[in-house]
């Protein structure tokens, strides 16, 4: 039986031009995926045809007279705009007619409406954004990112319990290593949030705690999972991004100063193609809204087709393994392992 993923066609700043090729892509590589695109249907219909897709046996297209823009607030994409094609994507997995849905629309509204229409499962109390992280030999995936932004120790554990089980599902690591995002690695760092979520994953029989991680280590690959308050988590997020691009900026300047440097730069090229690659954020475009009864995929507003690419293929892989079947699993393991043996007096 075929895998049915839910698209929002419109979402993002480029919209169509970026999902429908992105999805012709994405189906010439698995033939056992179906797509559904969601949105104003004379245009995705006319996007279908461009990209010569109009006979395709796995694509439907499904209306949806709305659309969530980048600048709505949360209560308006909630309230006022129920057939938006990011509500009726969300819509087709609470019916179970698709598997996962994936979106590049406005996060605030994405993580709202899934929270929703979806609900979370029991024993999570907030859903978090989860991502993969590059680092020196791999990638390790990294939650909260901005979801919550005042989490208590219970919640980050709850965290934790998430990102372990994404990591083993999606990475097939057995006992992934999770660490605390802090300012030091001391025990005696960090506020009492944070020493007291360090007991709570240590005493988790669960969880592979290693302990605290810097900042500045999170790319050492010194852990799978990186758990962290969503204000932090987005700062850091943030702040990764915009060194990556600056730093990028600079090589590029560095190379257009001199015709010597241009000369260097044409012998270095294939060192500079492969970190390029390496470092090229499109390649870890795809956050997880992990929590929920279902999968939903949050794709960078701004991705190009091989960003969004792999926004879909991250939805792929988390609803071929059913993630959130293996975090319900994760918590019912941690539950019982936690409470009292009731065959004590």
């Amino acid at each position: 039986m075929a895998l049915v993923i839910a698209v929002d066609a419109m979402g993002g700043d480029a919209g169509l031009s970026v999902t429908i090729p992105a999805v012709s892509r994405l189906l010439k590589k698995y033939s056992d995926v179906n797509v559904i695109l969601v949105g104003e249907p004379d245009q995705v219909s006319a996007a279908v045809a461009q990209a010569g897709l109009s006979q395709h046996p796995a694509i439907e297209v499904v209306p949806a007279s709305q659309v969530v823009n980048m600048d709505d607030p949360v209560s308006v994409a909630l309230r006022n705009k129920k057939d938006s094609s990011m509500r009726v994507a969300i819509n087709q997995v609470k019916e179970g007619r698709a598997q996962a849905a994936v979106s590049a629309g406005n996060t605030g509204a994405l993580m709202a409406i899934s929270r929703f229409v979806l609900k979370t499962l029991n024993g999570i109390d907030r859903p978090a954004i989860c991502t993969a992280i590059p680092t020196r030999n791999g990638h390790c995936h990294m939650l909260d990112l901005g979801a919550n932004v005042d989490s208590e120790p219970a919640h980050l554990l709850q965290f934790a319990l998430m990102g372990d089980a994404v990591v083993r599902a999606v990475d097939g690591i057995e006992k992934p290593r999770v660490a605390l995002l802090n300012i030091g690695e001391e025990d005696l760092k960090g506020n009492e949030q944070i020493k007291e979520a360090a007991l709570l994953l240590a005493s988790n029989p669960v969880i592979n705690y290693v302990g605290f991680v810097e900042g500045d280590s999170i790319f050492d690959g010194v852990a799978d999972v990186v758990v962290c308050d969503g204000f932090v988590g987005n700062v850091a997020l943030k702040t990764m991004e915009g060194v990556a691009s600056m730093m990028g900026g600079m090589i590029r300047e560095e190379i257009g100063r001199s015709w010597l440097n241009r000369l260097g730069a044409l012998f270095a090229y294939p060192m500079l193609s492969g970190l390029k690659h390496r470092l090229n954020p499109q390649r870890y475009n795809g956050a997880s809204l992990v929590g929920l009864n279902g999968v939903v995929v949050k794709s960078h507003g701004g991705a190009d087709e091989q960003g969004f690419v792999c926004a879909l293929e991250v939805a792929v892989h988390e609803a071929q393994r059913n993630v959130p079947a293996l975090i319900g699993s994760a918590l019912l393991s941690s539950n019982k392992e936690n409470s009292p043996n009731q065959e004590e007096s």
